[in-house]
């Protein structure tokens, strides 16, 4: 057996002669420029489009902020491995003194100052950041060379090395310098912008632009969606002509995250129309407006459509499954989503503890947090806003006090106002109005009206009247305009036969011109989200809508229902109270669903406030009467309606 010798030993030995390590730095340098040369060439012939790499890696927020457009393309050549860019860095300082010419030409340059680039990007520490040190000396090599201003490669390192280190001014000052401008120039400045949050600035570039590609249009739809400026995003959405996956994802994220869902949900349709393959962030996106408007459907075809085309489900689009089948009412099938995932993270879990939570399965919600712990699995502040959720509805006070304890003597998590709010709510619904009083003075933080609006509520449910006007006045000061405190209030007077109460309310009110947030409640058919509000006749089928809801009424009516009307607070006679309750918006919705689905199928209802105690009282008799379950998801929790009963028990 052969050992060492020769040129076979040292290949065993991982070294190389110097005739071949020449020969290999040399191939190394051909390719580096070929695919330099290839890029000048598609910058002096303004080819802007996928071949050259530019659009086609416009493909998420990191690449088009954070990629120049010599990196992609060297990328593209598929190029052997190199050192990392601070390592990199280091060694060229080493050797500088040493052998000033190896920064004599542009190529090299150019690749000098995106490795600063890179090492800025990358942010690490101080001891081993090269990029702060170097990339003004050779910005001032470029200038004593004369490159940096005859060389387009070595102005885009220079502004992207400048934004990358997060000195967008020096960077535009680098950009202002070139005398002359490509789409890929101002795209790298167009991104610097956009990363640090100045749209404004951004927009200035991009209308100055003579030249854009798809990565300008995609960055300009990314920075607006980013901004929270949906309107300009859809904009500048409409004006992209050769849209992409990140154009749609974009956009659709806009409206997600702004709580349109209704329109994120119609581009979805138009973008599967245009036959665009999504990508896992577009799908993460559509799965979140499912949840929000309660579109099972369209949720379950998303998911339908990542099992068709064995999309990777990862733990970020995994947890958006299990939180989108929770928040559309079948818990079920999110606990199979969840059980499937073979890597779950801290939010998985709390989505999963959350959505038990939700639908008033406590004690299960309680199971699945131990089942966590004993994994191994740390807790954060939104674990544990699932499990003093799951003590709320299911009334396990000394159980809830344990846990808010436990947040910081045993999990390291300081409890926040929101962990406050949940334990005063669990308190007041379990009937210690004044226990939650006194965790009010007590607690660490000035109390919100969140926390108020809790103890109104308890006190709603306990007609505890004296708490519930020193909570109003409260409320007065920290939130005067929500019309649903006025609302609580005056039902509290109203069953404590407090008529005058009730007048007062009615009085301020109108004085103060208070105006009622509309109840909306959806209902899914076919794929498509109808949605209702309070006396609505504008649904193409309500003709047969309000016919079908007389029908109900009747029923009802029958079956010994009877109108709450001291819950109107209008100034109207009996007749028109009775009509106005009636028409709330989830009677509505369940009319139509009555109206359009088969007997006996599950009818699946969001509504966008609490739900009322006479709509409670009214589901309830109506899943007797016709013989169905109702999934009503209010504001506060999922009601799951059957048999004439329901989930909560009559405790939300």
């Amino acid at each position: 057996m052969k050992m060492g010798g020769g040129d076979d030993g040292r290949r065993r030995a991982g070294c190389r002669s110097p005739n071949r390590a020449r020969s290999a730095a040399t191939t190394k340098l051909e390719r580096f420029a070929a695919a330099r040369q290839a890029l000048a060439d598609a910058r002096a012939r303004g080819r802007t489009g996928r071949a050259a790499g530019a659009p086609g890696g416009a493909r998420s927020p990191r690449q088009v902020g954070g990629r120049g457009c010599v990196r992609r393309h060297h990328r593209h050549a598929r190029l052997p491995p190199c050192l990392p860019p601070v390592q990199a860095l280091l060694a060229l300082r080493g050797l500088l003194p040493r052998a000033p010419r190896l920064l004599a030409n542009s190529f090299s340059l150019s690749l000098a100052l995106q490795a600063c680039a890179a090492s800025a990007a990358a942010a690490l520490p101080s001891k081993t950041a090269a990029a702060p040190t170097l990339g003004p000396s050779l910005h001032a090599r470029a200038l004593k060379s004369g490159f940096a201003a005859a060389d387009l490669f070595v102005r885009t390192a220079l502004v992207e090395m400048y934004a990358k280190a997060g000195l967008a001014e020096l960077a535009r000052a680098a950009f202002d310098e070139a005398r002359r401008r490509d789409v890929f120039l101002c795209n790298v400045m167009l991104a610097a912008y956009v990363s640090r949050g100045d749209v404004a600035e951004a927009r200035k570039v991009f209308d100055g632009m003579r030249d854009k590609d798809l990565v300008s249009w995609n960055t300009m739809i990314h920075g607006y969606a980013m901004s929270g400026d949906v309107g300009m995003a859809r904009e500048i959405f409409d004006g992209t002509t050769d849209r992409d996956a990140f154009s749609w994802s974009s956009m659709i994220s806009a409206y997600a995250k702004g709580r349109r869902s209704k329109e994120a949900l119609e581009l979805w349709r138009e973008m599967r129309v245009a036959r665009v393959v999504p990508d896992c962030i577009t799908m993460v996106s559509v799965l979140s407006a499912c949840g929000d408007m309660g579109a099972l459907a369209i949720g379950a075809e998303v998911h339908q459509f990542v099992e068709g085309n064995r999309v990777e489900v990862d733990v970020k689009l995994g947890t958006a499954l299990v939180d989108m089948y929770a928040k559309c009412g079948d818990i079920e099938k999110s606990l199979i989503v969840f059980r499937a995932m073979p890597v779950k993270d801290v939010l998985t879990w709390s989505s999963m503890i959350i959505g038990l939570a939700n639908h008033g399965l406590g004690h299960d919600a309680l199971s699945l947090f131990s089942e966590m712990i004993s994994e191994g699995l740390q807790p954060n502040e939104i674990t544990f806003i699932g499990v003093l959720i799951a003590c709320t509805h299911v009334g396990l006070v000394s159980e809830g006090k344990k846990f808010l304890s436990s947040m910081s003597n045993v999990h390291g998590v300081a409890p926040r106002i929101e962990h406050y709010g949940c334990m005063v709510d669990l308190l007041g619904r379990a009937g210690h109005v004044e226990e939650a009083m006194e965790l009010i003075r007590s607690m660490p933080f000035e109390p919100d009206a969140v926390i108020w609006r809790a103890l109104l509520g308890a006190c709603r449910i306990h007609k505890n009247v004296e708490t519930a006007e020193e909570a109003m006045a409260r409320l007065r000061v920290l939130d005067p305009l929500a019309d649903g405190h006025y609302v609580l209030l005056s039902n509290i007077y109203a069953q404590a036969n407090s008529w005058e109460g009730v007048a007062e309310m009615r009085k301020t009110i109108r004085r103060e011109n208070i105006q009622r947030v509309p109840g909306r409640s959806s209902i899914e058919w076919e794929n498509t989200v109808h949605e209702f509000v309070s006396g609505d006749r504008s649904h193409p089928r309500f003709g047969e809508i309000y016919k079908m809801l007389e029908e109900m009424m009747d029923r009802l009516r029958q079956a010994g229902y009877r109108p709450m009307t001291s819950l109107v607070l209008q100034d109207i006679d009996e007749q028109s109270k009775t009509q106005a309750l009636a028409e709330h918006s989830e009677k509505l919705a369940i009319a139509f669903g009555l109206l359009t689905t088969p007997a006996r199928s599950t009818l699946r209802i969001t509504k966008n406030l609490r739900a009322c105690e006479n709509c409670h009282s009214a589901i309830k008799l109506i899943s007797l009467l016709y013989d169905r379950k109702l999934v009503v998801r209010d504001r506060n929790r999922f009601h799951h309606f059957s048999e004439g009963k329901c989930s909560c028990k009559d405790y939300w």
